[in-house]
């Protein structure tokens, strides 16, 4: 499994390694991996997707990679798990709701509500690490 993710502070970053440890202490196998690393079609093999990305100026996706993807794999995700994080310094948690309703309009089920982080998580930050087992168990 592959978590994808774009992060500018590191926020985002950690949120994917605490994930990728709840899916691993599941006993499934997991990496990480930023956006502009990510081989989409390998990435697109996968029957659950993971996306991170934190809020960007007024509250949107990060515009000269990750909004890119999201953009290029649009119309080949449908009927696909989806499970979306990430972290924010300020408002209310608006690009996620934007995010979450973008990845629902392309047919897609998400595994759990999507997690937002305000600023870093801890190193053992439960919420991570439970999101990353409910992914391994879907």
């Amino acid at each position: 499994m592959q978590i994808v993710y774009w992060s500018s502070t590191g926020n985002t970053e950690k949120i994917a390694e605490l994930i990728k440890k709840g899916v691993i202490e599941s006993g499934k196998e997991a990496n990480t991996i930023t956006v502009s690393d990510v081989n989409i079609d390998e990435f697109l093999k996968e029957d659950i997707l993971v996306l991170g990305c934190s809020a960007m100026g007024d509250e949107t996706l990060e515009e000269s990679e990750f909004e890119p993807f999201i953009e290029q794999i649009s119309n080949k995700i449908s009927g696909k798990k989806v499970a979306l994080f990430g972290s924010y310094g300020w408002g209310d948690g608006q690009w996620m709701r934007d995010f979450e309703e973008r990845i629902l309009g392309y047919g897609c089920t998400l595994i759990d509500t999507p997690l937002i982080v305000q600023n870093t998580p801890d190193d053992d930050d439960q919420q991570c690490i439970d999101l990353g087992k409910k992914i391994a168990l879907t």
